[in-house]
């Protein structure tokens, strides 16, 4: 692919920032720009496109075929591995350098692999690219191998802890099931429950690329690499599953704050229900009493108040006995 085939982009724009690394006896030196791109001298060359606006179509190398430029550069990924020629292009989720408010659970990073040459794309800063160039500057990268398994062992590194939070968190909620508030432990399970599906979307698909990647039978994935990208896929699948767990869990705890709650109301209705059973023949009797017709019984006597009162109680008391016969205030 010509570089005239994606022209460049004008400054307001804002073009992506075109950077190489180039490993070469044992030297790393740091390219940008038009150079970085029409870098063809020897050693360990890795190219790296960061920031790339969606819709925008920055200019890639000429050694970069079509199908690969066009899945480096597309505007939506999902983790995967693919082999064309002697060459992988591989994509993977990891954690971004962006807060934890951005809409996007995990950042896309899309790579062509080959022996001597590595040529990355990510539209949002990734985490785990620090790291690996750190490696590359300490000369532990030597082939596009060594790339890769460093690459996918920082990406499930820095996940790791991120999902045994969601853990302890829904750990937390259970604790408090008993005796925080219903409401608010229902929203916050929603949430965990929301993070932990938003999640497992890329990090199970992460497992299966690193497998396939792990399967190519290419002379510069070495033994060692293939150990790391096998050790990374399983870390993957460890999560994959811790995910699942939090998901069915979270679902229960949900559960169990319905019941919980249905539980609640239901205790309370009954209270109000023999607080109106006790009440409705105490309110017959005085309403009966106290209409204002001729001939009301013992209207003229002067201990009729009290016996009233009294014939009140006994029923009150007849009333909370039956309830006691029928267990209903032990529930």
């Amino acid at each position: 692919m010509s570089s005239s085939h994606y022209p460049r982009m004008a400054e307001h724009h804002h073009p992506a920032l075109l950077r190489a690394l180039v490993l070469e006896n044992g030297v790393v030196r740091e390219l940008f720009g038009q150079e970085a791109s029409d870098h063809a001298g020897a050693g360990f060359v890795w190219l790296h496109v960061d920031g790339a606006p969606s819709g925008e179509r920055p200019d890639l190398p000429a050694y970069v075929p079509d199908p690969a430029a066009n899945a480096l550069l597309a505007s939506e990924t999902r983790p995967r591995c693919d082999e064309i020629d002697e060459a992988a292009l591989i994509n993977l989720r990891g954690t971004g350098q962006a807060s934890p408010s951005d809409s996007e659970p995990l950042v896309s990073i899309r790579v062509w692999v080959e022996a001597r040459r590595v040529t990355s794309v990510s539209r949002k800063p990734l985490a785990a690219l620090g790291k690996v160039e750190e490696a590359m500057r300490a000369g532990r990268l030597a082939d596009g191998g060594d790339f890769v398994s460093v690459l996918a062992q920082t990406i499930s590194t820095e996940l790791d802890p991120r999902i045994a939070d969601l853990s302890d968190e829904l750990d937390d909620c259970e604790a408090a099931i008993e005796s925080g508030d219903i409401y608010a432990l229902r929203r916050r399970i929603s949430v965990l429950r929301s993070q932990a599906i938003a999640l497992r979307r890329f990090i199970a698909p992460d497992r299966n690329a690193l497998v396939t990647m792990a399967q190519l039978e290419f002379d510069w994935i070495s033994k060692e690499d293939r150990m790391h990208l096998r050790d990374a896929a399983d870390r993957f699948a460890r999560m994959a599953e811790e995910l699942e767990a939090v998901r069915e869990r979270a679902a229960l705890l949900h559960e169990q704050l319905t019941d919980l709650r249905t539980e609640q109301i239901d205790q309370r209705s009954l209270a109000i229900a023999i607080v109106a059973f006790i009440f409705l023949p105490l309110t017959f009797v005085t309403g009966l009493l106290g209409m204002n017709v001729e001939g009301i019984p013992f209207a003229d006597h002067r201990w009729a108040f009290w016996g009233v009162v009294a014939f009140c109680l006994v029923i009150g008391a007849i009333v909370v006995g039956w309830f006691a016969v029928k267990q209903w205030l032990e529930d």
